[in-house]
């Protein structure tokens, strides 16, 4: 099983413009996320799939510049986006991330698609529902089940969320690693708002070079032990609704198991 981990990146934002190009000590919120995502178990090929505007070539170059492959394709039609990198990696399965998260968890990535693959299932993600902290968030499918979605999906919020038609088709088996709650969901690791920059910057400023790695077990005894930091984007965690309900999901797994 060849696995590509895509990284679906643009510009576009209202709250920071260019928000994936902010430092986090001295790469970009960008990079960090793209540079963790190397570190996924046995993934082949880390690449960015970054909209095709004129805008967004910024981000498209600072993901060349730093070594990672990168495909355009339409902002808008994400699913179309993520399907043209999906055949330009040529891998058999992918696992998507959003490249706003920049602490997305390596060992947490490889027990999604794991899940995948020892089910046998058509789709596996970590939010069905999410009991991970905010910015955890990867799913996993084939290749193939893609490219039938960017054929087959025709509503708006299905080619703008990529999976949608994945996580609603009645035909399709989808599995589901369960976070360990306990309120855990609550935490803010995203960066979407400006004071989700303020909390990516605090962990910087805490933790130096070694936030760069940090698994999510310790960065979660970080938020429960500073509470000054946890808060700094506490208020903002109304996630959206979560689409699609697993016909198997995992026992709630405890963040030290992905240490």
């Amino acid at each position: 099983m060849s696995l590509a981990v895509i990284v679906q990146a643009r510009a576009a934002s209202s709250r920071i413009p260019l928000k994936l190009l902010e430092s986090l000590g001295e790469r970009s919120a960008l990079l960090r996320c793209m540079d963790r995502c190397r570190e996924i178990e046995g993934a082949e090929l880390v690449l960015a799939a970054v909209a095709d505007s004129a805008a967004d070539d910024e981000i498209a170059e600072e993901a060349t510049d730093a070594g990672f492959m990168v495909t355009r394709g339409p902002e808008e039609d994400v699913l179309a986006r993520m399907a043209r990198a999906a055949r330009e990696s040529g891998a058999e399965t992918i696992l998507r991330v959003e490249g706003h998260h920049p602490f997305i968890d390596p060992q947490i990535c490889h027990r999604v698609v794991q899940l995948l693959d020892d089910t046998h299932a058509d789709f596996a993600c970590n939010d069905m529902p999410l009991r991970f902290p905010n910015g955890l968030q990867c799913e996993a499918f084939p290749a193939h089940l893609l490219f039938e979605a960017e054929r087959n999906a025709t509503k708006p919020f299905d080619r703008q969320s990529v999976t949608g038609w994945m996580r609603t088709h009645p035909r399709l088996r989808r599995v589901a690693l369960t976070g360990p709650g306990q309120g855990l969901e609550h935490l803010r690791w995203t960066l979407e708002e400006p004071e989700d920059l303020d909390f990516c910057a605090a962990v910087y400023a805490e933790l130096g070079d070694r936030a760069a790695t940090i698994g999510a077990a310790e960065l979660a005894a970080l938020c429960l032990r500073r509470p000054d930091i946890a808060g700094l984007n506490a208020g903002l965690n109304a996630t959206a609704p979560v689409i699609g309900t697993p016909e198997f999901a995992t026992p709630p797994m405890a963040l030290s198991a992905a240490a």
